[in-house]
């Protein structure tokens, strides 16, 4: 891109155009991944639709490859790229809701965070994660696994309709009924089919839940994850909760001589009525294995959705693999105990999500997300601070995905995977893949958003 297109975005955007001679350059080249340090050619603060028509248009005119940022907490740092123009949707965070109807609408650069925020005073929620700073676009459009998961569904279950920016930088909107190709492929297919500038999505009623995490001595962690397995495929869809490894933080409620030491979590949290969840909760307090330390009780929803931001600031060093598995075979259980245990950092972690109840009520069909025979959605995610320990954390995480895949479906969650991973595309999509493809070659048949799990175009 020549300055004649730089001097051109200046005149055509309300937002900044920084370039490698800005002050604000080193800042606005920063993805949440510190491994990730890639040279844009420049990064385009979007303050609106129309600046992110602006940018799209510029990348395809100039042969450019175009970057999309909106929470930047792409692991692989697919946000960014080197001498690529950037579309950093992170001021565009307007949230409006519509508590009789129960729905919200958010531009594409909020975060769950500015999400919960803006509904919980309704008292109304949907599914979104458990990290607060991540993206709203991002982890939707990748299919969207949180807390709420088993009683409400997907994030994406949870789409409604999608202002989209395509690869000819024209705005439609995806839904059910206007444009019902490309919203099916939303649901799921990841950033490939455009930018989303603004995303709907379905309310439930859902203000103080009933959870937070427990902690157990590693020496039991068998028998938690057996407890774990058995439990959660019974519980009302209320519940949700997920196993983890993981080192004891410095928190007030574990007892200071047990922080640093490496144990197995349940993370809880309970959606129905806030007076049934000590009871729903108390096998897991009482039966899972002797507790080291938990922080159970009524909370508001937004509190729990935040309660790990601090393990998770920007700057870490981001290595993670995913896989889905229909159950944990006694060889899956004797993978995670082995490797489980060796978590390098008090960042890092092993989380285990159910996929159970709303989210297999979908039909394999329905989305561009497929893999809804899967009880179990499995990340290792490695995260530390120092790039010197990059060869050993890496390792880490590769060992243990290298341990479980035997015991794992061929594909894995489109938003866990590592920048190393797109030789799986076709087995995290299924059957879909195809049909994807067959999308990608109407909307974007030049492939301009490949900064990604890249769908190629079915074509190519």
């Amino acid at each position: 891109m020549g300055d004649t297109t730089i001097a051109a975005l200046h005149d055509h955007v309300r937002g900044e155009v920084i370039t490698p001679d800005s002050e604000s350059y080193e800042e606005a080249r920063t993805v949440h991944n510190g491994m990730i340090d890639r040279r844009p050619r420049a990064v385009v603060r979007c303050a609106d639709v129309t600046d992110v028509r602006a940018v799209v248009r510029a990348a395809g005119e100039e042969g450019l490859d175009l970057a999309v940022r909106g929470g930047g907490h792409s692991v692989p740092g697919f946000g960014t790229a080197d001498d690529a123009l950037v579309a950093d949707l992170s001021a565009m965070t307007g949230v409006r809701v519509d508590p009789a109807a129960r729905t919200a609408r958010i531009e594409g650069g909020g975060t769950w965070g500015d999400l919960d925020h803006a509904t919980h005073g309704f008292g109304l929620a949907t599914t979104g994660g458990v990290i607060s700073t991540t993206g709203v676009g991002g982890l939707t459009l990748g299919g969207g696994i949180g807390h709420l998961v088993r009683g409400c569904g997907l994030s994406c279950d949870n789409l409604l309709s999608a202002d989209v920016v395509t690869a000819d930088g024209e705005l439609v909107t995806a839904s059910e009924d206007q444009h019902p190709d490309l919203f099916w492929a939303l649901r799921g297919g990841g950033g490939n089919f455009g930018v989303a500038t603004s995303l709907e999505y379905r309310l439930h009623p859902v203000a103080t839940i009933y959870g937070g995490p427990i902690f157990y001595p590693l020496e039991h962690a068998r028998h938690v994850l057996e407890f774990y397995d058995d439990f959660i495929a019974k519980a009302p869809e209320q519940l949700g909760a997920f196993f983890a490894f993981q080192i004891a933080p410095p928190l007030p409620f574990i007892p200071e001589d047990r922080h640093g030491e490496t144990m197995c979590a349940i993370v809880a949290c309970w959606s129905g009525a806030v007076e049934e969840g000590e009871p729903a909760l108390a096998p897991m307090l009482e039966d899972a294995g002797p507790v080291v330390a938990h922080h159970v009780g009524p909370m508001p929803y937004p509190a729990l959705n935040s309660a790990f931001d601090g393990l998770y600031p920007d700057g870490l060093q981001h290595y993670w693999k995913a896989n889905f598995a229909r159950e944990l075979t006694p060889g899956a259980i004797e993978a995670h105990l082995e490797h489980g245990p060796l978590v390098p950092s008090v960042h890092s972690s092993m989380h285990i999500y159910p996929m159970d109840g709303a989210v297999d009520r979908v039909p394999a069909d329905a989305t561009a997300f497929a893999h809804r025979d899967a009880r179990y959605a499995i990340v290792i995610a490695g995260m530390w601070p120092d790039a010197a320990d990059n060869e050993a954390n890496t390792r880490w995480v590769r060992d243990y995905y290298a341990a479980t895949a035997p015991h794992s479906e061929d594909g894995g969650y489109v938003n866990f995977m590592a920048g190393d991973d797109q030789h799986r595309i076709r087995a995290n999509y299924g059957d879909n893949y195809d049909r994807l493809a067959a999308i990608k070659e109407t909307y974007d048949p030049n492939n301009l958003f490949h900064l990604n799990q890249n769908i190629l175009p079915k074509t190519s």
